[in-house]
Formats: C-alpha cells, sequence, structure tokens
C-alpha cells in the first residue's frame, strides 16, 4: 500500500458477566433495555458527524468529541458518566492466552456529569475536550489503548473500542474522455484471465515458471514480446510480482523468484534501448495454494502453520500435489506503456506551427499525429494556455481536432468543464451524430450536475444516458454511466432527506454494478459508496471473490480488511485466513501495523481477542 489513512471508528462490544467495579453495575443484556433506554436512543439518534475518541497527553487522558450538544444532553443524572478502561498490548503476547473479561486491564475511576459539564473546554480544531484520567505510573511505558464506558446512573450501558479504520478518497467511476477513442484517467487495472489484458496505455500478463529454471533468456520472451504487438509503443516502466509454490525453503525460494523476476526484466530490456525503471517483488504462493487445495484430498492442510505445511510438502505428498503447485510458480508482468513519439524532439511552439500548417493544408492523418504529440507535451509542461494557439476553422471536417482540445483543456484544468462543455454543444449542432461529442458531452454534465455548476435537469439526463446507445456508445459505458447517475442522485436525494429516494438509486446501483468490467479502483469506490449508506454486507459482497486474488490491488485489499476484521463470522473461516496472507504477501508491514495500538496508526490490538487472528498474527508478525 502507497500509505496508510487512517479515520477513527467506534465499535460498540457486548459485555458477558456482572462485577463490582467502583459500584458500577455490569447488567447482562436482557436486562440492559430496561435500565438504559434512554442511552441506546442517544446513540442512535447521534448524528453520523459526531464522533469521539480518548486523547492521551503523557500521562493525562481526555475524553474528545466534536459535538458540545450532543455531549452536553447524554449526561443528565448525578450519576451518569464516563470510565475509561486502560488495556495494555501485553495481555496479548502470543505465549498468553487472554483470560475472557469485561474489563481487560486497568478500570479508572469514573467521571460523573457534573465533573464532566464543567470540565468540557473548548479544544483545537472546532472540538471540545475534558480530562478523565491517569495512567498509573506502572503502564506509562507500555502499548495501551483506552475503551470507554458510558454509564447511566453508574450502570453500564455502552462499552465502546476505538478502532482505526482506513479511508480512502472515493468518486463516480472512471468513465475517461472520448478522443481518438475511449481514454481513461486511471491506471489501475484488473486481470481475471491469464492473459495479455490491454487498458490504460498498460499490459498484464502471467509468464510461468518451469521447476527449478531461474534464467530466461531474450529467444524465450520474444514470441510473448512479439505478441504484444509494442512497435508503436515503448515500455516505460516493468512490474513484476514473482510468486514461488509453497514447498521448500522460504529463503530459497525468494532468491529463486528475484532471479527469475531480473532474467526478465533483462530480457524485455534488450528489445529497446530507452531505460526501463524496473520493481520486482517476490512472494510464496499461500493465496492459490489454500484455494486449490480446497477441492483436493489434502484440505485438511488449510488448518496447518506454514512450517507444518512445509514438512508435509516432501515425498509422495509433494509428487501428488505437483499439478497444482506447478501453476503456482509465475510471474504477474504489468508493463506501463509510452506511445512512440516520432515528433518527441520537436518543442510545443515547433509543433503547434506544424500542426496548424498540417490543417491549412488539408493534411489531416499527420495532423491527427501532430496534435497528439503537441497536447500530450502541453499536458506534461502543465501550459494549457498553449492549446489557445492551435488554430481549427469551425467546420464539421475538424470536429474531432476541437473536441480533442477542449477535453484536454478539462483534463488539466476541471475549472474549464463549463467553457469545453458549451463549446461541444456547439460542435454538436455542426455534427450531431458524432458518437465522441455525444459522450464527452455526458462525461461533463456528470461534473457539472455533481459540483451544482448549473441546473441539471436529472430526468432529462437519465434520457440523455440512455439515447447513447443510438450513437453506437458500448452497452457497458452506458452502463457505467448509469452507475454514477445513481450514484450522484444518491447523494443528492441524501442531501434533501428524501431516504426512499436514496434507497432506490443504492439498489439500482447493486442490480447494475455486475454488468459492468470493474477495475480495481472501481471496486473501491463502489465499495466506500455503499459503506457510507449502510451497505456493509453489500460492500463484502462485492470485494470478497477478488479479494482472493492475488493480483488484487493493495489499497483494495486492505479495504476489505478494513471491513471485516471486526467480524467473527469471517475471520474464523479458512477463505479468510488465504485473504489474510494475501495482504502478508503484498505488505508485510502494513498488515502487521493493523494490529499496533489505535492511537499509533493500527487499527486496534484488540483484535487478537479473536484466536483466528492472533494465530495469524503470530505466525506472520512476530519473529
Amino acid at each position: 500500500m502507497k500509505y496508510c489513512i487512517t479515520l477513527l471508528f467506534v465499535l460498540s462490544l457486548a459485555l458477558g458477566h456482572a462485577q463490582d467495579n467502583f459500584g458500577i453495575q455490569f447488567p447482562n443484556s436482557g436486562m440492559r433495555g430496561n435500565v438504559c433506554g434512554y442511552f441506546e436512543q442517544a446513540f442512535q439518534n447521534k448524528p453520523k458527524e459526531t464522533s469521539f475518541v480518548i486523547k492521551r497527553e503523557n500521562s493525562k487522558l481526555f475524553f474528545e468529541t466534536n459535538d458540545e450538544k450532543w455531549f452536553k444532553q447524554l449526561f443528565k443524572n448525578p450519576q451518569d458518566g464516563i470510565a475509561v478502561d486502560i488495556v495494555s498490548k501485553n495481555r496479548y503476547e502470543c505465549e498468553v492466552d487472554p483470560v475472557p473479561s469485561q474489563i481487560k486491564g486497568k478500570l479508572l475511576a469514573p467521571v460523573y456529569t457534573s465533573e464532566l459539564k464543567r470540565g468540557l473546554k473548548p479544544h483545537e480544531n472546532k472540538r471540545y475536550r475534558v480530562e478523565v484520567g491517569n495512567i498509573p505510573t506502572s503502564m506509562l511505558k507500555q502499548d495501551l489503548e483506552f475503551n470507554i464506558l458510558f454509564l447511566n446512573n453508574n450502570t453500564l450501558c455502552k462499552y465502546y473500542t476505538i478502532f482505526n479504520l482506513a479511508s480512502y478518497p472515493w468518486g463516480l467511476l472512471d468513465m475517461g474522455v472520448y478522443l481518438d477513442s475511449i481514454t481513461y484517467k486511471n491506471d489501475k487495472i484488473v486481470s481475471d484471465q491469464e492473459q495479455a489484458v490491454t487498458r490504460y496505455k498498460t499490459l498484464q500478463f502471467v509468464i510461468p515458471f518451469e521447476k527449478n529454471k531461474s534464467v530466461y533468456d531474450p529467444s524465450d520472451i520474444k514470441p510473448l514480446y512479439d505478441s504484444l504487438k509494442l512497435t508503436d509503443f515503448n515500455i516505460k516502466t516493468i512490474d513484476i510480482k514473482a510468486y514461488a509454490s509453497v514447498e521448500g525453503s522460504k529463503e530459497r525460494n525468494m532468491e529463486l523468484q528475484q532471479e527469475r523476476g531480473s532474467s526478465i526484466a533483462r530480457s524485455l530490456q534488450s528489445f529497446q534501448s530507452p531505460e526501463i525503471e524496473t520493481n520486482i517483488t517476490t512472494s510464496e504462493n499461500w493465496v492459490e495454494f489454500f484455494n486449490d487445495i480446497e477441492k483436493t484430498t489434502y484440505r485438511d492442510l488449510k488448518s496447518q502453520s506454514k512450517s507444518q505445511i512445509k514438512a508435509a510438502l516432501t515425498g509422495a505428498t509433494a509428487s501428488a500435489l505437483e499439478p497444482i503447485l506447478a501453476n503456482h510458480r509465475k510471474a504477474v508482468v504489468t508493463l506501463e506503456l509510452d506511445k512512440i513519439d516520432v515528433y518527441k524532439e520537436q518543442s510545443i511552439p515547433e509543433l503547434t506551427t506544424l500542426f496548424n500548417a498540417s490543417i491549412a493544408n488539408d493534411e489531416l492523418e499527420d495532423a491527427v499525429v501532430i496534435q497528439n504529440s503537441l497536447l500530450e507535451k502541453i499536458r506534461v509542461a502543465g501550459t494549457p494556455d498553449a492549446i489557445k494557439k492551435i488554430t481549427v476553422p469551425q467546420q464539421k471536417k475538424y470536429v474531432d481536432f476541437i473536441n480533442k482540445n477542449m477535453m484536454y483543456d478539462y483534463l488539466m484544468d476541471i475549472r474549464m468543464t463549463m467553457i469545453a462543455y458549451n463549446k461541444l454543444k456547439e460542435l454538436a449542432e455542426l455534427d450531431p451524430n458524432n458518437p465522441k461529442l455525444q459522450y464527452n458531452l455526458a462525461v461533463l454534465k456528470f461534473v457539472i450536475w455533481r459540483n451544482n455548476a448549473a441546473p441539471i435537469d436529472a430526468n432529462q439526463f437519465k434520457s440523455q444516458i440512455a439515447d447513447l446507445k443510438n450513437y453506437g456508445i458500448n452497452r457497458t459505458l452506458i452502463n457505467r454511466m448509469n452507475i454514477n447517475y445513481h450514484i450522484v442522485r444518491a447523494e443528492r436525494e441524501m442531501r434533501k432527506r428524501n431516504f426512499n429516494e436514496k434507497d432506490k438509486s443504492v439498489l439500482n446501483i447493486l442490480s447494475t454494478y455486475n454488468q459492468v468490467p470493474l477495475t480495481d479502483s472501481d471496486y473501491l469506490s463502489l465499495a466506500q459508496f455503499l459503506t457510507y449508506y449502510a451497505q456493509n454486507g453489500e460492500a463484502i459482497k462485492l470485494l470478497e471473490p477478488r479479494a482472493q486474488e492475488i493480483t488484487i490491488d493493495e489499497d483494495l485489499l486492505f479495504y476489505y480488511l478494513n471491513l471485516t476484521l471486526v467480524d467473527k463470522r469471517l475471520t474464523q473461516s479458512s477463505a479468510y485466513r488465504t485473504i489474510m496472507l494475501n495482504a502478508v504477501n503484498l505488505n508485510k508491514d502494513c498488515y502487521c501495523k493493523l494490529f499496533d495500538p489505535s492511537l499509533e496508526g493500527g487499527v486496534t490490538f484488540q483484535l487478537l481477542e479473536d484466536a483466528y487472528l492472533k494465530k495469524s498474527y503470530c505466525e506472520n508478525c512476530v519473529n
């Protein structure tokens, strides 16, 4: 994962039998409803924007919130209050089984209504806080977390563990823009098959490894290189994820995969003179191993540790599983391509002169090549004003040239959206059946609609999207726009508190997304959209199949883990172990960091209350 961003999240945990601490009453779940009705209602009605957390400053602990009004309304009775349970990571040492308990660590004395309201003071960034206790001297050097007990008449009504969950920016599915063809802004891809997939100027393919072979000659790679038809492209970057089958020494497996990856990179480099930036990562292919043995008589291996499995994969067992293991030795190779530019050495002013001359002389095929080189140079240089020096008459035969200029203007500066939109509407009067214009008009209209830049009739826009089929636009592109239509509509209906209409749009998306090929960025945007509208189960359902594939994008996999780590029904399954191993393969440091203290960038080390997660953590993160 390129980065780990965090967002505070709280989870209420059910507690077991009663015990006496500072006179606090611990009712069972059946009785809690009788004594905690008001508190339950207050938390149900809590605005979703309201947040709270325990903050630490040296030995002092503060309860902090962004909602003063909600906080003061919550505490009414003299013995309503807050107590802090200080939990140490020492509780979860790998050699120790934690004793189940309502209070997991050191319980501090409660702070009650009068002191809470009197002590609540404004803090930075429009927040408020009140001191709620001190860490005992004996615990100051330990890794700590701070759970919150909310008390109603000195009765425990809510017990909160603070979770630090990853958050990522999200928006509409990438619709791209229509230039010579559909060009996408997004550069992430997903391949469902072991074959080359061309998209976003990127190729992804799989090279199998023969057992005990570590070197690839250019002659081995040449047929593949030729099949990719790279005569018009240079390879800019190579990303190689090299996978070893799981039997044998891990150290030797990693060494072998590094040799194989480097050999492939050298072979590809031999076909071009520009230097190729190369990144090689290696791992053992536990993901596909666990997926594949599920269908064999050796499925019981899934419950064993990695070392036990390696010990079993010898002799007859290794021979019997060789047809499966053979498929696990491979490299997933992703190439980022740059189109070969015959005008590479020409400057922007020189190309502008050449383009204008080609248009004046009606040498339109040459003009297309020159314009593509010129616009890309302008984009890289970040000088959009240079487009204004490109001269194109407003005639039907030049419509595609003007369209391309305007869409580049929009891509370089979203503030140009309205100007580009109005210009394309003029062009559509010249060439009303031009599919590129009609598609781009719809793309720009989404930007205008979502940003309230101009009034948009939602029903008319919906019909406009449907009419794209009459211009020959591919059905999957129209379906993608329909999903985006309902994403924007759901947002707008939510703001107007038209919840029934919002729900209709969410349901429409759920019934449509499986008709659209999705990139990993699309999956991430959709999952976050569904989570925002309280469709966590649907978000998990969306991501689950992808989470078990080794080619999944790192951000997407860790978002799935953040959605599911707190659900014991999922974490205790063998399929989930496969997903966690996938995360370990992609980024072991980020996986292990999930179990760091929540105030130090982790989700929470209290996940280790789950024996299944603890086993994974101890197996993969503890030396």
